[in-house]
This record gives structure tokens, sequence and C-alpha cells, in this order.
């Protein structure tokens, strides 16, 4: 009987058949993923092979494969399993993509040295050939055993099932109990799995064996557990092992291990060459026929021919094409390699590595596994297969082929390097755990300079306390100089960058920040480096204000530098409150990072811009920058920048008077403050609330909100983000209590701004000075504020002007205060800043002027993508474009622009621009 169950043997799995499918019926008109998961031989194969016949019959294309453990540290392998029938098709996808896609395959030339790892590339080209083939008849992929794909194969699946969207496109995939995926995380549909009830049992076994003894039956069934695979399998073994029967049957003994022994059982009484055959195509990746028998034959001695296999297909234990040998069930494979002793099990690894010649990587593993001692030549082998799967996008197999390098070599002089690299990926991969422990092992070991300092900036990534931690300051001064000395100033600069960014999320004293800026100025980099302009502006935005917005406008006048520097100079921007050159770096970047695949930067780019775009109010930019950035970093694991769009949301849906919206995001993103340490967005998550509260009217809580920022005592002080929080302290001190403080407050940052010339801080400062004056200094104050250039600031003009006419209005100057209050009605309207523009429409009504009643934007009838993708094809992208742009495919593209049209009440693609207003 063989291991694999047929559609006969789908007792009892009536429910889960209609699931499956309805999925299938369903594929024509959505795309839809699910999971079905359960114990080895609960009957997954089975009902995937019967979904995947079903699609077949309605004319589906059907590309499937299936996860073997020793595939695992093979990056794309899997990939490769379901692309091959459509590798012809690669061609006609955009250069970069197809590029990308065979490269991961070893088909082309991996990206140039410098450039970044394309697995979202190579994730975006598999979904674009794929929606190409769904666009003629729907396509289901149908993964088996998926816990036991490799690494970067998972990732690119877990990237499509996240986007089906529209597409008629399926995805199935079998998963082993107690295997976590990346799939776990998706919130995909998922059908479990459960034993058979004793009814379904007893009618399979009949099925399968009828007429067996009623004490057997008994035995079989019991032994079984409503497991399908035990109920098929079991009969024979205990027919066949008589006194050892009982250890088939046993309680104590794992379901899974009885079952290999069923399996094992019928191994002792194969032929020699067969069992040769089977071990190593137990120990393969591939499972080519014809390499296994070229192995089995250096294994055996003597040229195994191709009917050696013929008697374990009869008994069922595997299946044979021309090309290819199989496995029935993976617990087959298991009992071959368990049955076979070390020695033989090393000596088939030994001998599939002689027949690899042409595939490095797969013959390194098996030399890898062959080997039974420490090897250098085979560490050092595997230290390039960590090179080339890292340049294909696939860091964790090379992290893996690294341990393992680690493990195998001989030269300490290679371990703390090997140890490093390591810990450098492991940190990328977010698995602070693996990197930390690679890091104590790093520690006894006798190291150089440069790795000394590699290790101390390891260190930093894995620190979570960033409070003001003077001696931590000092050693990353002190190995930064050291670094230096040693010849490695690109080293030495990323050290002062973590330590600038220290000394911006906690002010450790105006004498240590000054040694952070004097040791990166004394490093031989140009001035105008990226990265010595984010440690002036990390370190001492306030006094080297000046410096770096000079640096800026040099960098902005002589362009040049990559999407990598302009995220990083947009960072430092946001950090010294250049915001208006921090809007151009990042916008550059984001284009940049997108075209590279770089997800990961461009989540933090896009929230950075977020921030930006909160404080103009500009929604067409904000709101597509807040959804695509939350929905990326929550795709890539990325917490903290998730809290930093939750935040950007929070602040745009307050000033939208969506409260509920903002109120909840804001929640959301102070529980993951909570959960990730940062000063910087506790201080946000506090500026928030201010802001809602004040949307609300409620001007006391938030003071009480904002105030937090200032106190020193409070968590949420930030001495830099006091600019930030000023103007909405000022705007709700209301009480002469709350006025009195925030005025102490002003005049500290007064002195502590005198040397910055960057034009948020001086507008914000300026807005405060106006709110908080005196009446007798009040008309001066907003004279001088209104005087300065706020045709980047539109907010903050109308809310100047409001707060000026509403001061005019209570001084009995009602009919001055007419014109700045309808200009700041118009204003509010135009930003659909509702609660600001409801205000100044009071205050008109109570200045004798009757309000307008104003209808919503054209931005507003979209959702946040929806105004995304509108905005990209007024600009004349086609489909294909945008989701290159968006990583969507074009027919999501098409399908989100079958629903704007309407909306915006048109009816064509050339009306997008004019409806947008995009000239404007």
């Amino acid at each position: 009987m063989s291991g694999r169950m047929s559609d006969d043997d789908l007792f009892g799995r009536e429910k889960e058949v209609t699931v499956l499918d309805a999925l299938v019926a369903g594929l024509p008109e959505e795309g839809q993923a699910l999971v079905v998961r359960g114990a080895p031989g609960i009957g997954k194969s089975a009902l995937l092979a019967r979904a995947a016949r079903q699609a077949e019959r309605s004319g589906f294309t059907v590309l499937s494969a299936s996860g073997v453990e020793a595939e695992t540290h093979l990056p794309f392998a899997g990939l490769y399993q379901l692309t091959r029938t459509m590798l012809d098709r690669v061609p006609r996808l955009p250069p970069v993509q197809a590029e990308a896609l065979l490269g991961a395959f070893g088909m082309a030339a991996p990206p140039p040295a410098g450039q970044p790892p394309q697995l979202f590339l190579i994730a975006l080209a598999t979904l674009d050939l794929l929606s190409e083939a769904a666009g003629r008849a729907p396509v289901l992929l149908v993964v088996d055993d998926a816990q036991w794909l490799d690494s970067p194969t998972l990732d690119v699946l877990a990237f499509m099932a996240r986007r089906l969207g529209a597409e008629p496109l399926g995805m199935l995939f079998g998963v082993r109990d107690g295997h976590p995926t990346p799939l776990d995380t998706l919130g995909l549909r998922e059908l479990r799995l459960p034993p058979l009830t004793p009814g379904d049992a007893g009618a399979l076994l009949d099925a399968v064996e009828p007429g067996l003894d009623p004490p057997l039956r008994h035995r079989v069934l019991d032994a079984a557990a409503g497991n399908p695979l035990a109920v098929i399998e079991l009969p024979a073994a205990l027919r066949r092992q008589g006194a050892a029967a009982a250890a088939l049957t046993s309680s104590a003994v794992p379901l899974t291990a009885r079952l290999e022994q069923t399996f094992a059982s019928r191994l002792s009484d194969l032929p020699t060459d067969t069992r040769s055959v089977l071990l190593v195509a137990a120990s393969d990746d591939e499972g080519a026929l014809g390499e296994v028998l070229a192995a089995a034959s250096v294994l055996a001695g003597f040229d195994v021919a191709p009917d050696s296999v013929s008697p374990a297909v009869e008994l069922g234990l595997v299946t044979v094409d021309e090309y290819r040998i199989r496995f029935c069930h993976p617990l087959v494979r298991s009992a071959v390699l368990q049955s076979a002793s070390l020695t033989e099990r090393l000596t088939a690894h030994s001998a599939l590595a002689a027949v690899l010649d042409g595939q490095p990587d797969r013959q390194i593993w098996h030399r890898a596994a062959a080997s039974g001692r420490r090897d250098e030549s085979v560490a050092a082998e595997l230290d390039r297969t960590a090179a080339r799967a890292e340049e294909r996008g696939a860091p964790a197999v090379a992290l893996a082929a690294l341990e393992r390098s680690i493990a195998l070599g001989e030269l300490p002089s290679h371990t703390a390097k090997r140890l490093l690299k390591a810990a450098g990926l492991a940190l990328e991969l977010g698995r602070a755990d693996q990197a930390s422990a690679l890091l104590h092992r790093v520690a006894p070991l006798k190291l150089d300079v440069l790795e000394r300092a590699q290790t101390v900036l390891l260190r930093e990534g894995l620190e979570t306390d960033v409070s003001n931690n003077v001696p931590r300051l000092r050693l990353l001064i002190a190995t930064a100089e050291e670094a230096a000395d040693a010849g490695d100033p690109g080293l030495a600069l990323r050290l002062l960058r973590t330590a600038a960014r220290r000394c911006w999320w906690s002010d450790p004293g105006r004498a240590m920040r000054e040694r952070v800026v004097a040791a990166a100025e004394r490093l031989p980099v140009p001035e105008l480096h990226p990265e010595l302009v984010f440690v002036l502006a990390g370190a001492a935005p306030l006094e080297r204000g000046a410096t770096v917005i000079e640096r800026f406008e040099r960098l902005e006048s002589e362009g040049g530098y990559d999407a990598l520097a302009a995220a990083t100079l947009g960072t430092a921007a946001t950090m010294m409150g250049g915001y208006d050159h921090a809007a151009g770096f990042l916008r550059h970047a984001a284009a940049g990072l997108r075209a590279q695949g770089r997800l990961w930067l461009l989540a933090q780019t896009l929230v950075s811009l977020s921030f930006v775009s909160a404080h103009t109010v500009d929604w067409e930019s904000g709101l597509p920058s807040v959804a695509e950035a939350a929905r990326l970093a929550e795709e890539n694991a990325q917490p903290r920048w998730l809290t930093g769009a939750l935040i950007a949301k929070a602040q745009l849906s307050a000033v939208r008077g969506e409260l509920e919206t903002a109120r909840a995001a804001v929640e959301r993103a102070e529980r993951g403050v909570i959960a990730v340490a940062n000063p910087s967005n506790l201080a946000y998550v506090q500026i928030t609330r201010g802001l809602i509260a004040l949307a609300a009217g409620r001007h006391a809580e938030a003071f009480g909100c904002v105030w937090r920022v200032f106190d020193p005592a409070d968590p949420a002080h930030h001495p830099y983000l006091q600019f930030i929080a000023i103007p909405v302290l000022a705007e709700a001190a209301v009480r002469e209590e709350d006025r009195t403080a925030a005025r102490a407050a002003l005049s500290r940052l007064d002195g502590a701004s005198a040397a910055t010339t960057a034009r948020l801080i001086r507008t914000n400062l300026s807005f405060a000075h106006a709110l908080l004056a005196d009446d007798e200094d009040a008309e001066a104050a907003f004279r001088a504020a209104l005087g300065l250039d706020l045709s980047r600031d539109p907010f903050t003009r109308a809310r100047l002007l409001l707060a000026h006419g509403t001061w005019l209005r209570r001084r009995r100057r009602v009919m001055e205060s007419r014109a700045p209050l309808r200009i700041a009605r118009e204003c509010f309207a135009s930003l659909g800043a509702e609660p600001w523009h409801e205000r100044a429409g009071q205050e008109l009504r109570s200045a004798g002027e009757r309000g307008d009643q104003s209808s919503p934007a054209d931005w507003d009838l979209l959702t946040p993508q929806e105004l995304q993708i509108a905005q990209l094809a007024a600009t004349g992208l086609s489909n294909r474009e945008i989701g290159q742009q968006l990583y969507l495919s074009h027919r999501t593209i098409g399908a989100h622009l079958y629903r704007i049209y309407p909306k915006l009440g048109i009816t064509s693609r050339g009306q997008l621009r004019e409806r947008l207003r995009l000239d404007d």
C-alpha cells in the first residue's frame, strides 16, 4: 500500500474537501491563500493533491513544489521548483526583474559588489510572472511540506500571499504541526486537520484491509489514533513484526516514530543496491534520478542500474519517472536515514559531493555534511557559499552557511571574522538572541583592533537601553578613534553615527556631544560625507545647526548622492529641524530604495517622510506614505518603524478631525513604544496626544500631555523634540498657570537655539512667542511671526492667523479680526483641517460673519493606497510601472483604478490629472 493517500482514502474529510473545492471554484474571481496544517500522515498531501487535480480539470495552471529538509540551505530551491516550467517567459519581464529572478537561480550574474540583495525584486518578478500567466488561466500554487522550504522561497511566497488581491492566483500550503514558518504571521486562512473519528478510521481500515481479524483490527485502530497513514501502514507492519509488534502499538512511543519504524521494517529485505539508492535519495536535495544513481554507484562501488529502484517502488516507498525519484511520504525519507549508521550517512553525502561538479553550493553542503571532523578547506568554501547567498538576497541561508563554517573551521584567526559576520547577519534578520549568542562566543577570542571595533558596533545594535549612558558614549568614541588609527575611517564614522544617535535620544551634556563631533571631524572624510553630516545633526543639532543647513544646501545644489546617502541626509534633516530640506532628500531616497528593492530602508524613509508631511499637512503625500510605511513595516517585522507610522497616521487623522482613528492609532503606537524602548517615539506619542486633545477642544488635557516632553523627570522628556512640541504647548496654554510654564520653557528654547538657522525651529519659536505674548507685546509678536516666510508651513500660518484674529476680536477690534479669520478659515478648508476650520468659522460668526460650506477634496474620496495609485497614474505611468514602484502586480493596479474612476466621477485615465489638480 502506498504511503501517500489517494482520493479514495479521504474518509471523514468531506468538510475539508468542500473548503478546498470552494477555494478552487472562487479563484477566477479573487486570489486566495490557505494553509493546511496537521500532524505527519494526517492527510495534508492527499487533500493538496486532490485540489491540484480539481484545478487542472478546470483548466487552471497548477505549479507545485515540495519542501525537503536537505534543501533548506539552498537559496530559492523551492522557488525554482515552482517556476521552472515558466522560465521561458522570464525574458518578457522588465529587465531588472528578469535579471534578479534569473540571478536567484544562478542563471545570471549576481548584482555588482556594493549593490543590495534583491529579495523584493525577485518576489515582484515572481508575482508579475505568475500574474501574466493568470491572465490566460487561473494559477494555483501547491506547496507541500512548506515548513522545509528554504527561507528565501518562503519570504517570496509570503510577499505574494500579502498581495493576491484581485489576481486569479491561489496558494495552498501544507505545513506540519510544530514547525513555525513566515506564513504564520500573515493571518492566512488555516485548515487544521484533526484525527479521523473512530467511525471514519474504521471505514478507512476496512477499505484498505478488508476482513482483518478483529483482535488485530482493534490493535491497529487503537495504535493509529485516527491518523490515516497509520491506519493504512500499521496492519502489514504488525503482521511482519511478530514479537516486535508491541513496540509499534506502544503509547510510550510517539506515533511519528512508530510510523517511521513501519517503513524502516521494509528496508531490511531490500537488495543492497536498492538500499544504496534510497540512502542517497534520502540524503539528496534534488531527487534527480541520474544524479542519485551516479552517487549510488560511487557508494556501492559498482554501476547501479535504474531498475534497482523497482523493489522500493513495489513496496510503495518511492515513485519514479524518467527524471526524478520521490519518496511517497517524508516519513519514508526519515526512516531511511534513521536506519542507516552514521558512517553510511556520511559516505552517502560524500558520494553526492563527488558527482555534483559545476554545482558549488550543493556540492559544498554535501561536503560539509560528509565531514566528521574540522576541515578548513570546507569551511572556506562555506564562506564563499555564504557570500553568494547574501548577494542573491538570502541572508538566512548565508547565516546558516557561516554557522556551519564556524563549526568546521580549523584556524582560530578566521573564527572571529566568521562569528562577527554571522552576528551582523543575525541582526539584519532581527534575530537578536542569535546575534547575542554569536557575540558571546567572540568575547574570549584574541581580536585585532578592527574586530574589536566591529564587536562594539554590533553590540550597540543589540542595546535596548538608549538612556543617557556616558560610559557607553566614551567607549564608542574611543573605539572609533582606534578604528580610524587602524586605517578604517568608514567603520569609525559608523561608530560615531551610533554615538550621535544616542546623543539625540538623550542629551549627555554639551561636553560629551562636542567630543563626538570633534572625533568625527578629525576623520579623513569629505565634509559633505552624508554620515559626517548625520553625526553633526544628531550630536549637535542646535550648536552646529547653521553648519548642517549650509551643507544641506551645497549637497542639494551639487546633487550626485545615491539613495542610501539621501536616506541618511533626510533623517539628519528631520533630527535638527530641517524639514524643508528633509522632504527633498527623503523623496529622492524613497524613489531609489524602491527601484533597488530595499523595502526595509524604504519603510524607515517613508516614516520620516510621513512626519514631514504631517507637519505641513500634506495629505496627498502623507496619507499614502503613512499607509505604505505601515504595511512595509508590518511585513518586514520592524516594530519601531511601525510605531512611527502609527504616530504619523494619528497626527494626520487628528488634524482631519478623525479623532477615533487618531486615538486608536496613537494607543497602538504607545503599546509599541513600551515594547521597543525608544524615547523619541515616546515624546512623539505625547505630542500627538496633545494634538488630538487640541483638535477635540480639550486644552488642559493637551497641555498636560505635551508638558511631559519638557519635564526632565518624565520618561517622555526629549531635549530636541521640544522644538517640535512648542507650538502645540503654546496653543494649549489657555490657563494662566500653563501660560507661565510655557513662557519659561520658551525662554529656555530661545537660549538653546541661538546658533541654528533651521527654518522650522525659527518658525515654531515665533509661533509660540505670538501665542504666549502679553497683551502689550502680542501685536508685534504676531506681526513678526506672520512676517516670516510661511509658504511651506500652511498649517502653522493658518493657526497663526486664527490666533491673531481671535486676539483682535477679543480686544473688540472686530472689523480687523475678520480678514485674518477669513483667510484662516479658507486655508483650513483647503487643508482639510476640519476642527480648526470649524473653530475659525465660529470665530467669524462671533465677529458677525457667516461661515462657509466646504466640500470634500477629491483626495478625501479615496483610500490612501488608491490616492497613491491615482497620483502615479495621473503622471502617465502604466499599470506595470506603477506596480513596480509599489511592489504590486499590474493586475492589482488595474483593479484599483477600476474602483477609483467611479469615486472621482470620471471614466478614463486621461481625466485623472485634471480631477486631482496635479498642475496646481
